[in-house]
């Protein structure tokens, strides 16, 4: 008996570990182009890397809220693929593109009419105004396909195939960083771009990835025979159920990536030696992130076809084992981030004014990334569930009712300066991952 559930603890884990590794690999890939889109703008010059910032923090809550409603995909195929329903999968990817290219014409007529006028009004000096509208100009040169490869990607992760999808990123990396490399730099004759090269770049690789997974995708079984591409009637009843699954997600996903967009507002009144070095902490803890986000993206997997197959002992045997490894692997980063700090902020700027902010931020980035080392997970884990209103109404309390306030008081109030905001950071996701922790418990009792 208890080698039976030895090797059953063991076939799961090695089942969460072969979708989740492929999955780190792909995000620390999307984050070593923010990566390199910082430190390459950093080594331009701290307004270079102050704009780029500004545009990137703009950027972030945008993105990252709309791509959530689009990642509605995920649990849904999953779900359909742990029924039997393999027939409905085409539907639900071609109703996520059409929602995707909406999207993307939405972000760009908002953009064009509203964007320069709300960087007029950040106070921002004026070299930094234009870093950061140029670098959201080029930004949006790959709007359209960065929303696309959403659904794509859901679609191929969830089929089990997060091998494929890391490669694709891992080939998009080094092209990016080349690109950053002659745009920000001015090399091959063109002509020096700053910080506004690092959004050009970053642009055209979404392009170039919407290529790879178009071709992939209508070239390669068992994608082909999807047939994602074909023309499809809007049905109510298909937009309705991905929007109801997608919206929640999306909202939660904004509510805690726009509360750093916020903070780098209230940020920008210290002077751009402490933009400078708040986005290098905030850049380099937004990688780190890619690992409880890989937890999370994984679970939403493997407990979504469970919980489709109606395998419900199965799903929180998922829940456990995620949990435990993530909490297991964030112990370490976090201690080896103590220790290199000063190595980490080296990478980003040689101004040593900057590297001691960086330093003192980088021990409250270690407080959040433990926050969220539970936190991601669990909202991987109820995505999975299909509850997705949980952990929009856990991001509204913890981020807008509890951090924003915190950190106006300790700025305002008690006057810990630019510090008060992370301060408040630490506090949001640890009310956020209690939340969490008590909605999933409810949950499985209820499930049974």
């Amino acid at each position: 008996m208890i080698k039976a559930l030895h090797r059953n603890y063991r076939d799961k884990l090695r089942r969460l570990l072969s979708v989740m590794v492929p999955i780190i690999c792909t995000q620390i890939a999307i984050m070593g182009m923010n990566f390199f889109d910082a430190s390459m703008s950093g080594q331009a010059g701290d307004v270079d890397l102050a704009g780029a910032a500004i545009g990137g923090n703009i950027w972030m809550p945008i993105q990252t809220g709309l791509s959530g409603i689009l990642m509605a995909a995920m649990p849904l195929v999953a779900n359909l693929l742990g029924a039997g329903e393999k027939q409905k999968i085409m539907v639900v990817v071609r109703h996520g593109l059409l929602l995707a290219l909406g999207f993307a014409l939405l972000v760009l007529a908002s953009g064009a009419a509203f964007l320069p006028h709300f960087l007029q009004n950040m106070g921002l000096a004026p070299e930094v105004y234009h870093v950061a509208l140029w670098y959201l100009a080029g930004l949006g040169l790959g709007v359209i396909p960065f929303f696309m490869i959403t659904p794509l990607r859901s679609l191929v992760d969830t089929l089990g195939y997060t091998h494929l999808t890391m490669r694709i990123y891992l080939l998009a990396l080094p092209l990016n960083a080349c690109l950053n490399y002659v745009l920000i730099f001015g090399k091959l004759g063109l002509p020096r771009l700053g910080g506004i090269g690092a959004g050009v770049a970053s642009g055209l690789t979404f392009w170039m990835l919407l290529c790879i997974f178009a071709f992939v995708l209508t070239r390669l079984e068992p994608f082909k025979s999807y047939d994602v591409f074909g023309l499809v009637r809007p049905k109510a009843s298909w937009l309705k159920e991905y929007l109801r699954i997608g919206v929640p997600m999306g909202v939660s996903i904004f509510m805690e990536t726009s509360i750093f967009g916020v903070v780098a507002l209230f940020i920008a009144k210290f002077g751009t030696e402490t933009i400078a070095a708040h986005q290098a902490a905030l850049n380099f803890s937004s990688l780190v992130y890619m690992l409880p986000l890989s937890f999370s993206l994984a679970l939403t997997i493997v407990v979504g076809v469970e919980y489709g197959a109606k395998n419900y002992q199965g799903a929180r045997d998922y829940v456990t084992i995620g949990l435990q490894t993530s909490l297991g692997i964030a112990g370490f980063y976090m201690l080896a981030e103590y220790f290199l700090r000063e190595q980490i902020a080296l990478i980003y700027t040689t101004n040593p004014d900057v590297v001691a902010l960086v330093k003192v931020f980088l021990l409250y980035a270690i407080g959040w990334q433990a926050g969220d080392a539970i936190a991601a997970p669990i909202q991987g884990i109820l995505r999975g569930y299909k509850d997705v209103d949980a952990t929009f109404w856990a991001s509204m309390l913890a981020y807008w009712g509890i951090c924003l306030p915190l950190g106006l008081f300790l700025d305002y109030k008690v006057g810990n300066g630019a510090f008060a905001y992370w301060q408040s950071l630490d506090c949001g996701v640890i009310s956020s991952a209690t939340l969490l922790s008590i909605r999933l418990i409810w949950l499985q009792r209820k499930i049974g």
